[in-house]
């Protein structure tokens, strides 16, 4: 993939300038090298290429500065990579069939919790639409619930592979999104962080709704990486530790993310495009070990996302992930 080229931004919750800086070019750099030697000890040395993304390989490169909005709260880079150049990547990057179908199973297992919750928010079987389909993870889980969702993505190759599963699967954006249909449910699982037009795709989600239909979001705290990042630069060398490990453990450090939302503010983004939010639930990034990783480590990363678990639903603590339900009105 070619070096990106950069534009400035404006929060695009609130469309203040009026922003604090969160980590530098020199911040990013460290944590760059900080992940590579997290995962370099918990991988097995063979590990291919390929299984190296969303580990310590990212779809978006490394901000070279992170910001965050003094009026709403949200974390975004600035300046921010241009977006047609990302479409084209994901438009185009694949992977041979097995990696795929492992991706697709272990995912699966992960989903059915939003799929279950999904359908509570419904509190009825429907129709859905899942915007950045993938693999087909959340569709199959979505099935064993009773939903009957197709999926959206704007990758040709990866959505033959989710066809060959028997699902209903639509090349294209959701901007440009053109049916007839209206659905019970849009879903955007670990997406709309990544989008060029959060609003744009929201007010898209909004037509494609019918009145009383769900708009299911999932996305990382921009509030847990900032507040997590004040650890990192301190003296005390567990907490640093601590705080690189969660951070690692969830996909956080470097911040591979376009937006950094945090419930306040995707709240308020919500509102103003005519949703009325109905559940938040805090929760971690789903499992990444596979036969790859060491077995002791995979193991610490049950005990780190058990731990962070536990304590967002026993202390009300922030969560690093959370997902938004909110009702077209």
């Amino acid at each position: 993939m070619p070096s990106p080229s950069y534009e400035l931004a404006r929060c695009i919750v609130c469309g203040h300038t009026d922003a604090e800086v969160v980590a530098t070019a020199d911040d990013i750099r460290a944590e760059v090298e900080w992940l590579w030697k997290y995962h370099q000890q918990r991988l097995k040395s063979e590990i291919p290429a390929q299984r190296l993304v969303d580990r310590v390989a990212f779809s978006e490169p490394p901000p070279f500065r992170l910001v965050r909005c003094n009026e709403c709260g949200l974390l975004y880079r600035n300046p921010v990579e241009r977006p047609a150049e990302l479409t084209e990547f994901y438009a185009r990057s694949t992977f041979p069939p097995d990696v795929l179908r492992s991706l697709h199973d272990t995912q699966r297992k992960a989903l059915r919790v939003q799929a279950r919750e999904l359908r509570d928010v419904l509190g009825r079987p429907g129709s859905g639409l899942e915007v950045g389909s993938y693999v087909g993870a959340f569709l199959a889980a979505a099935r064993d619930e009773g939903l009957q969702v197709e999926g959206l993505d704007i990758n040709p190759a990866v959505n033959e592979f989710t066809r060959s599963l028997q699902f209903t699967v639509h090349d294209g954006e959701l901007s440009t999104f053109s049916t007839t249909q209206t659905f019970d449910a849009v879903a955007i699982w670990n997406t709309f962080d990544q989008l060029a037009d959060p609003r744009g795709a929201v007010h898209s989600a909004h037509r494609l709704l019918r009145d009383g239909g769900v708009l299911a979001l999932r996305v990382p705290n921009g509030a847990f990486y900032a507040a997590a990042r004040t650890s990192l630069t301190r003296d005390n060398p567990l907490k640093r530790s601590i705080a690189r490990a969660m951070l690692a453990q969830n996909n956080l450090l470097t911040f591979p993310y376009r937006w950094g939302f945090t419930p306040p503010s995707l709240t308020r983004l919500l509102s103003d495009q005519g949703f009325t939010v109905k559940r938040i639930r805090g929760d971690v990034l789903v499992p990444i070990a596979d036969e790859w990783t060491r077995p002791w480590a995979r193991v610490e990363e049950i005990v780190i996302k058990r731990t962070i678990a536990a304590a967002v639903s026993f202390f009300g603590a922030r969560a690093p992930w959370f997902e938004i339900y909110a009702k077209r009105e």
